[in-house]
């Protein structure tokens, strides 16, 4: 059976985009919800490779999505890298933090992370098994510069100030640590297509804070290197790359990594974007979440304008950035069918 994810990354214009929703398992769901109950909290869901595996199936279920997302957090690979993480309720993430030179030279060694990820590999397994056969099988990470981010500051920021003065005053350290991360992402995703995943999603959900000589050292050129070391390992692997508000650095950015897809962010245009990005081959996007929220025709008018922007070309579509937990179901129906032309 073809699978239509695989075609359009593979370069084919289909009639029809596949489709597929960043956070599509996620608090949106009442399934989603009790699932997590169950597990008890956030990290022992992600540790739980049957429960993990459940949720991840859920909107498959539900929506019959072209592609599942491993369900996990980007977070779990500072995490086996010796990094404390726990969440807040309400307000997300924290990080035990990296910013002198012991503190990094306390972290583990790339290699070493695989024991304490080994459960994500399991959810992988189950997943390949379960999946309907039409469906393809995406794993993820987050990028190097994103990851770093939370590990320099301990937690989210509204403008990654942390990690912008770590790369400035300490280099060195910032360097180094860049680099473990790059290994060690290597590594895990390596690991995640082992077990069965069919497709990698690289997120860079803060590339767009990186300016000039910065975002091609620290965005670009990692994503280079980890797409380079897994198709080395991994030769027909489709990798979709997503640096978030990258703008104008959308341009080019697929061939200068080497990714096959690249994800657009809803502050780019679409017919900019398909002008300018979709010429180079695949792009996934970018309907703005808030529309799965309020949903109505302004849901049903901008589902079709981009689709109908990106024809010329293969495009998966997808929302510039995850759903949010607001949102309401039946608008994601909505926006299924608007696409389908049902």
């Amino acid at each position: 059976m073809t699978k239509t994810l695989l075609s359009a990354l593979a370069g084919e214009t289909l009639p029809t985009p596949p489709i597929w929703m960043m956070r599509q398992a996620g608090r949106y769901l009442p399934e989603y919800r009790a699932t997590r109950g169950e597990a008890g909290d956030f990290l022992s869901l992600c540790y739980n490779p049957d429960l993990a595996a459940e949720v991840t199936l859920q909107p498959i279920r539900r929506f019959g999505f072209d592609a599942a997302i491993l369900f996990a957090d980007i977070l779990l690979v500072p995490q086996a890298l010796g990094a404390d993480l726990w969440f807040v309720t309400g307000e997300g993430p924290r990080l035990s933090t990296i910013t002198t030179k012991a503190e990094f030279e306390a972290l583990k060694p790339a290699d070493a992370i695989h024991n304490t990820l080994s459960p994500v590999y399991e959810t992988v397994h189950i997943l390949s098994r379960e999946l309907p056969a039409e469906t393809t099988l995406i794993g993820f990470a987050g990028a190097p510069w994103t990851v770093a981010t939370y590990m320099i500051a301990g937690r989210g920021t509204p403008d990654q100030g942390p990690a912008h003065r770590l790369k400035d005053e300490n280099p060195d350290v910032f360097d180094r640590l860049i680099d473990r991360i790059t290994e060690a992402t290597i590594d895990y995703l390596s690991m995640q297509v082992d077990a069965g995943a069919e497709v990698v999603k690289l997120f860079d959900s803060w590339a767009g804070s990186l300016k000039g000589a910065d975002f091609d050292r620290y965005a670009l050129e990692p994503a280079k290197k980890i797409i380079a070391a897994l198709k080395a390992r991994h030769p027909d692997l489709p990798i979709i790359a997503f640096p978030r508000e990258a703008g104008e650095r959308y341009i080019g950015f697929g061939k200068a990594t080497g990714a096959d897809c690249v994800a657009l962010d809803n502050s780019v245009d679409a017919d900019w974007a398909a002008a300018n990005v979709q010429v180079d081959g695949c792009v996934q996007g970018n309907l703005a979440p808030s529309h799965m929220v309020t949903g109505g025709q302004a849901l049903v008018d901008e589902t079709r304008r981009i689709v109908e922007a990106f024809r010329g070309g293969p495009h998966i579509f997808n929302l510039g950035h995850g759903i949010t937990p607001d949102a309401n179901p039946d608008n994601v129906q909505l926006m299924i069918d608007t696409v389908r032309g049902a």
